[in-house]
């Protein structure tokens, strides 16, 4: 009901951390990419043109290094400086019909080419659903095009993600929608 402290925050992280940076923890568990969503799973993907040219490009890596693309107002990430790299945790705030969630998802895969920048993570226990998602952007240099990719697996983890399944997908959207406006602003922002 009341909107999370740094402190709490932090100290859930920490703890986090602590049981998931296990190898085992860490493997993906290949329901992305597939075009499939494994039972009891809902396949979400979403592609946007963002920008172009290559200083859009460079706008939006910038981005979603301080993870502007969760930068929505009832959506932020609770700790902004964690850095993309594997092992890393995210933790969203997310506010939604009056209340305070903190979902922590853990980063399973990175990518940093000349062309593609983003990352996979997977929930952890300490989410209301069950699943991975992945965030890329893209550089076409053939056209100079840059986009914004989403990909989301998930199902209800939590008895009121369950209860609340039409509301709880109705937020997936919202939140796919308010991502990718975000970075089509970030990407537009001069340097």
């Amino acid at each position: 009901m009341t909107k999370p402290t740094t402190e709490e925050m932090g100290r859930l992280v920490e703890t986090a951390s602590r049981v998931l940076l296990k190898p085992d923890y860490l493997n993906v568990e290949g329901r992305l990419l597939t075009g499939q969503a494994l039972s009891g799973f809902e396949i979400d993907q979403m592609r946007t043109q963002i920008g172009t040219g290559k200083q859009a490009f460079e706008n939006a890596i910038r981005g979603f290094e301080s993870w502007m693309q969760f930068d929505l107002g009832w959506v932020r990430i609770a700790n902004p400086t964690t850095r993309i790299e594997v092992g890393a945790i995210a933790a969203v705030g997310v506010r939604s019909l009056g209340l305070w969630s903190l979902n922590l998802s853990q980063l399973v895969e990175t990518v940093r080419t000349g062309t593609h920048f983003g990352f996979v993570y997977k929930t952890t226990p300490n989410h209301v659903e069950d699943g991975e998602e992945r965030f890329v952007l893209t550089y076409e240099s053939s056209t100079g095009g840059v986009w914004y990719e989403t990909e989301a697996v998930s199902r209800p983890r939590d008895v009121l993600a369950l209860f609340g399944y039409p509301v709880t997908r109705a937020f997936q959207h919202r939140f796919a929608r308010d991502s990718h406006r975000r970075m089509r602003e970030v990407s537009s922002m001069s340097s």
